[in-house]
């Protein structure tokens, strides 16, 4: 299927290694633009179902090697759909081998170890792909707003980041990253629906609008960490998330390109079963 962008149009440039930070303005990308959509949302989940068959083989061969892992990190404002990703892309995976960790405010046991100490454990295991809903960056980004960090942490957070998505990289785990990226008014939209539909009362919090009075902090706060975290071994895509069917189909496409490179292929058959018979 033709595109008019290729993914490598919204990676985030890689990290060039200098000490001082270097945001990445995630305001050039524009949150309505659906670069992976054909322009019909039925032939958009036509192609979603396409890919979710070839995800679910890609991922039966991962899990039967068991040597390699895989990392998707997730992560976005609030209501910028980490949840209706996970169910949109893999809806038809066997969970076998599919792990999902979402990450919420540290407890007092992990604010009283160093605060990768709490995501070291979630990393995934061989054979397996992992997906992060929020994670370590939610310890940089929200006490960097709420000013409980300053720059010198901020940076030393951040280098600590990639050396240990090097040392998980080392290990031989792929990892790729998404923001998922909405407008203000699409998020006021989002938030309104939830507080409109009784059924949805239960994804809503009051501290939500506090956060949106510091969207613009927020919004900063990502470019800085995009942009000190985008590396050839853990690379960031800004995911245009408007509209929430595009979402899905530009993450699946991003997942479905990852596996595919990895030439996976199921372990060599058991010569020891040569013709046996069950009685």
């Amino acid at each position: 299927m033709a595109k008019k962008s290729d993914l490598d149009d919204y990676r985030v440039p890689f990290f060039d290694g200098g000490k001082k930070l270097k945001a990445f303005d995630i305001g050039s990308v524009d949150p309505s633009q659906k670069p992976f959509s054909t322009g019909a949302k039925d032939d958009d989940r036509a192609r979603l179902a396409e890919i979710g068959a070839q995800l679910n083989e890609l991922q039966e061969k991962l899990h039967a090697q068991r040597r390699e892992r895989v990392l998707l990190v997730l992560q976005g404002m609030d209501t910028s759909g980490k949840d209706g990703t996970v169910r949109g892309v893999f809806q038809d995976v066997d969970p076998l081998g599919l792990r999902i960790v979402p990450f919420r405010a540290p407890t007092e046991r992990e604010l009283a170890h160093d605060f990768l100490w709490r995501v070291h454990a979630q990393a995934p295991m061989a054979g397996e792909l992992a997906i992060f809903n929020r994670s370590h960056y939610e310890d940089v980004l929200v006490p960097r707003v709420l000013k409980q960090i300053d720059d010198d942490e901020c940076e030393r957070r951040y280098r600590h980041i990639r050396e240990f998505e090097a040392l998980l990289a080392d290990a031989g785990t792929t990892i790729v990253k998404c923001f998922l990226h909405i407008s203000k008014d699409e998020q006021r939209k989002r938030l309104q629906a939830r507080i409109d539909d009784p059924t949805k009362h239960w994804k809503f919090d009051v501290s939500d609008l506090e956060a949106r009075k510091l969207w613009d902090d927020y919004q900063q706060a990502y470019s800085v960490a995009l942009g000190a975290t985008s590396t050839d071994y853990a690379p960031w895509y800004i995911i245009p998330g408007d509209s929430k069917t595009h979402r899905n189909v530009m993450v699946a496409e991003l997942v479905l390109r990852t596996l595919q490179g990895m030439k996976l292929e199921f372990p060599p058959a058991k010569e020891s079963l040569t013709g046996v018979k069950v009685e």
